[in-house]
C-alpha cells in the first residue's frame, strides 16, 4: 500500500475518533466533482473517510473517474485536513457525517440520505415528534394566520417544526415556533453560512441560536435552483409528518409532498377554499387521501401528543375575549354613556367575528353580520372596522379589511 500524509498536523493526537472523522468526512465532501454516489461509493469500500483519505491510489483507480481521481489526489495533498476543518469550526458550524452518533436517525432511514449534515446551531432532539410545515411563498393572509396557529400550538406542545425558511409559510411557521419557545430546523438549498432569502437576515440569526441552519452542502455554496428540490427530501425526511398550508395545482411545495409519501411519512392538509387558487394543490391532495388538519389538536392527535398549553399572548389569541377594567363606583361614568361604550364594544366584537383572514369588502361583513342575526348600517360598520384597525385587531388593504 502507498504511504500517504494523513494531513492532520501536529494536533492529531489531541482528536477523538468523532472529531477525526468529522474532519476527514468535511475533507471528502468538498472535493470537486465527487457527489453523494461517488462518496458513498468510497465510504462503502473504505469504511470511513478517514481511510478513504489513507486509501491505495491502485483502489482508487476502480471506483472514480480519472477525473475525479485526480481531484481527490490533489485534495489529499493541498492543506492541512483538521486545520481546514477548524476554519469551519470558527465560524460556528460543524459537520456531522452519517456514521456520526448524532446523524438524525430519520434521516439515515430515508432512500438516498444525505452523506453528512452541515450544522449551525444545533441538530433537532430525537426524542421529540417533527412536524416539515411547508407551503405557498406567495401566501394569503388566511395561510398567514394558519401558519402562526398551527406552527405556533404544535411547538408549544413540544413539536419540532421543520422547513426550509422560504417566504411565507416556511417562514411564518418557523417564526411562530421560535416565539413560542420551540425548536426549528431550517434546511438549506445553499450552505448554512449564506442566508437566503436575504429578507430573513433576522430569522436566520435566531434560528441559529434558537434551533439549526442544516444544510448538505459545504460553508459558501450559494443558492441555485437545482439545490432545492434536492434539500426538500430533508425536510421531509427530519419530519414524522408533512403539514401543507397552501399549494397550487403545480407547486414546488408538491415536490416535497412527493418526497415524503416515498419515504413513508404521513401527509396533512389545511383546507382552502374551492375558489382559491392557493388551496388548489391542498385540496387535490385531500382528494387523493391526505388527511385533512382542522385543527393543530388534529396533527398533536396524529403524533399522538398532547396539547399543552401556551402563552397567552400568541397570535392566534380569540380576538375580543380581552379583560375590560371595570371602574371604581366614584370613577363610574353616567349611565347612558356607559351603555353607549358597551354597545360600540359589543357593536366591534361583532364585526370582528364576521370578519375572516381573507379580505373582505366593509358591504360583505355587514351582510355576513345580518346572516348571524346582527343588523348594523354600513356607516356603523365602516365605524367599527376603522377602530379595529386602529386597535391592531384587523388591517386594511384599501377597501378590503382581514383579521389579523
Amino acid at each position: 500500500m502507498e504511504e500517504v500524509n494523513l494531513g492532520m498536523g501536529r494536533k492529531r493526537e489531541n482528536l477523538s475518533q468523532i472529531d477525526e472523522e468529522r474532519a476527514f468526512s468535511h475533507w471528502l465532501c468538498n472535493i470537486e466533482g465527487i457527489g453523494r454516489k461517488g462518496q458513498r461509493r468510497l465510504l462503502e469500500e473504505a469504511g470511513s473517510a478517514r481511510a478513504v483519505f489513507a486509501m491505495a491510489e491502485s483502489r482508487l483507480a476502480r471506483l472514480l473517474q480519472p477525473a475525479q481521481m485526480g481531484n481527490l489526489l490533489r485534495a489529499r495533498k493541498v492543506g492541512n485536513v483538521w486545520e481546514d476543518y477548524c476554519r469551519v469550526k470558527e465560524k460556528g458550524i460543524w459537520y456531522c457525517p452519517s456514521c456520526d452518533p448524532a446523524f438524525p436517525k430519520r434521516l439515515a432511514l430515508i432512500p438516498d440520505p444525505p452523506v453528512g449534515i452541515y450544522v449551525a446551531g444545533r441538530l433537532p432532539k430525537e426524542t421529540l415528534p417533527a412536524v416539515a410545515v411547508i407551503g405557498a411563498r406567495a401566501c394569503s393572509e388566511y395561510g398567514k394566520y394558519a401558519a402562526r396557529r398551527f406552527a405556533g400550538i404544535l411547538a408549544a406542545s413540544g413539536v419540532n417544526i421543520i422547513s426550509g425558511m422560504a417566504r411565507g409559510i416556511d417562514s411564518i411557521g418557523q417564526e411562530a415556533s421560535l416565539d413560542n419557545q420551540g425548536y426549528t430546523g431550517a434546511v438549506m438549498g445553499c450552505g448554512v453560512d449564506v442566508c437566503y432569502p436575504r429578507e430573513n437576515r433576522t430569522l436566520y440569526e435566531r434560528i441559529k441560536v434558537q434551533g439549526g441552519v442544516l444544510s448538505e452542502y459545504p460553508p459558501g455554496v450559494g443558492p441555485r435552483a437545482g439545490l432545492f428540490p434536492e434539500r426538500n427530501r430533508i425536510i421531509s425526511g427530519l419530519a414524522d409528518l408533512v403539514l401543507v398550508i397552501e399549494a397550487r395545482e403545480k407547486s414546488g411545495t408538491l415536490i416535497t409532498v412527493d418526497m415524503a409519501l416515498e419515504q413513508g411519512k404521513e401527509v396533512m392538509v389545511v383546507p382552502g377554499r374551492i375558489t382559491d387558487q392557493l388551496s388548489g394543490g391542498c385540496n387535490r391532495l385531500l382528494r387523493q387521501g391526505a388527511s385533512p388538519a382542522l385543527t393543530p389538536e388534529d396533527v398533536l392527535e396524529m403524533l399522538d401528543r398532547p396539547l399543552r398549553s401556551f402563552p397567552p399572548s400568541t397570535h392566534w389569541e380569540k380576538h375580543g375575549q380581552e379583560k375590560e377594567t371595570v371602574a371604581s363606583p366614584s370613577r363610574c361614568m353616567a349611565s347612558e354613556s356607559v351603555s353607549a361604550k358597551e354597545a360600540g364594544s359589543a357593536l366591534r366584537q361583532a364585526v370582528l367575528e364576521a370578519l375572516e383572514y381573507t379580505p373582505m369588502l366593509a358591504g360583505q361583513v355587514a351582510y355576513r353580520m345580518e346572516e348571524g342575526g346582527r343588523k348594523a348600517g354600513l356607516p356603523e360598520v365602516m365605524h367599527a372596522l376603522l377602530e379595529l384597525v386602529l386597535e391592531g385587531k384587523c388591517a386594511q388593504d384599501g377597501c378590503y379589511f382581514y383579521r389579523v
